[in-house]
């Protein structure tokens, strides 16, 4: 079993800091599905706010993957959560041309504050009891949203980001607790946005407060003889309760790379050093205002 899953943003949106090519043509996503799947890679990571990814996904065909899609922000204004959700669903299936999912993720896991939190959950359970859903989550962006969340649903799946900036889910203690509730765990922004492989030259103007941090990285990668894209990769991998870490993929052939890695994974070297939990450089949304 690979232990990659395949994220699709890339397929619907222009998406990533380092993206110079713009949306992955739908002949490339062709190509990057095929080869996933000879691969066994068997998981597809996309949502509904990816722009036309699940169009794309549904028009090249999908039905030999395990899918995960995600709600997007649930408005207040709505009279039925309960149809709002359906309609969204089964859209979604529609789009995908699939009969079922293995995963619905709440996009933010702040709606479960809001005044359908409550009936957001008994929808997204009975759907799952329907057998139109294996797996019911959520979607974070840091550990401790889960103090929260992790009282107001029964989780299957969690997907959270955890790169060598950001090691907030395992330093937190999160990781193994979720583990310990054997509940699935699926790590994203490996690269960060692709941040974290750009040349020393090349890293935008914007993020030279943290120029320290990026000095002593490609030190680091100097000194070990280690591409920035196998170091990256092989921190989730390294970590047993991380069940599957999604990679956003611009090229079939940048694939092959990360599955040369994944195949063959190294061992991991410590990057303690790398932590940080500066919300203007993990966060990808506080990248703007920078």
């Amino acid at each position: 079993m690979n232990k990659l899953v395949l994220g699709t943003a890339q397929f619907g949106l222009h998406y990533g800091i380092a993206n110079r090519a713009g949306q992955v043509s739908k002949e490339e996503t062709g190509r990057i599905l095929k080869r996933a799947e000879e691969a066994g890679i068997d998981t597809l990571d996309t949502a509904i706010a990816y722009g036309t990814s699940e169009e794309v996904l549904g028009e090249i065909g999908v039905s030999n993957f395990k899918v995960i899609t995600k709600i997007p922000d649930v408005p207040e204004t709505l009279s039925s959560i309960e149809k709002w959700i359906e309609d969204q669903l089964r859209n979604s299936l529609s789009r995908l041309g699939v009969q079922s999912l293995y995963g619905v993720l709440l996009h933010r896991s702040e709606n479960l504050r809001q005044k359908f939190g409550r009936q957001l959950v008994h929808v997204l359970e009975r759907l799952k009891g329907s057998g139109l859903i294996q797996k019911i989550g959520v979607s974070i962006y840091e550990p401790k949203e889960l103090e929260f969340v992790n009282q107001e649903m029964p989780l299957d799946l969690v997907q959270a980001p955890l790169n060598l900036l950001d090691q907030r889910l395992e330093t937190s203690g999160w990781l193994e607790r979720l583990h310990s509730q054997n509940i699935e765990v699926h790590t994203r922004s490996a690269f960060l946005q692709g941040l974290l492989l750009l040349p020393r030259d090349q890293i935008p103007e914007k993020f030279e407060r943290w120029a320290n941090l990026w000095n002593a990285w490609h030190a680091q990668l100097q000194q070990r003889n280690k591409s920035a894209l196998e170091t990256c990769l092989n921190y989730p991998l390294s970590l047993h309760q991380v069940s599957k870490v999604v990679v956003g993929i611009d090229s079939s052939r940048q694939l092959g790379e990360l599955l040369a890695i994944a195949n063959n994974p190294a061992p991991f070297e410590n990057c303690s050093i790398m932590a940080s939990n500066d919300e203007d450089l993990i966060n990808p949304s506080k990248w703007n205002l920078l």
